[in-house]
Parts: C-alpha cells; structure tokens; sequence
C-alpha cells in the first residue's frame, strides 16, 4: 500500500479524487511542502480505533479484587480556613 501524497491546492481543486483514492491508500495533504492532513477511509478509520473492550470495560476493576485504602486521620494542626481575601 502505497501513501499517496497531494498538495493542499490539488485537494482544493478537486477532494472527490482525493476521497477516491484514499479507498485504496492514506493520502498525505501538503502545505508548503510539509504534511498537515492525512486522508484516510472510514474503514481504515475503522480499523485503527476498534478495541475489543468497550471504555466500561477498561476503566472497571477485575472481579474479586479488593483494594486496601486507609484513609489518613487529619488533625487540627494540618487544617486552615481559607483566605478568600
């Protein structure tokens, strides 16, 4: 697969070729010379993001594991008012 490269003034003039020929490879979008945009289809798109865990999945705790937390006492001597002044 083959990166195709257009300048920002081609892809300005005619972005449906581009869109084409992304089906088939990443086109790289230039400005000056240097790479802004990537062109990619919504199946390659697709194909990078998918995870086989959803977001609750990754973010839950693994069942029948406990975490040990004691909470620190606080005493007088480490709380102050705030100074809303």
């Amino acid at each position: 697969m083959a990166i195709q490269t257009v300048t920002s003034r081609e892809f300005n003039q005619d972005p449906t070729a581009a869109k084409r020929a992304a089906l088939s490879s990443p086109v790289q979008i230039t400005e000056r010379g240097k790479v802004s945009h990537v062109l990619i289809s919504i199946e390659q798109y697709e194909e990078m993001t998918k995870t086989a865990e959803s977001i609750v999945d990754l973010l839950s705790m693994p069942k029948g594991q406990d975490i040990d937390f004691e909470v620190p006492k606080l005493d007088a001597s480490s709380v102050k008012a705030a100074d809303l002044d």
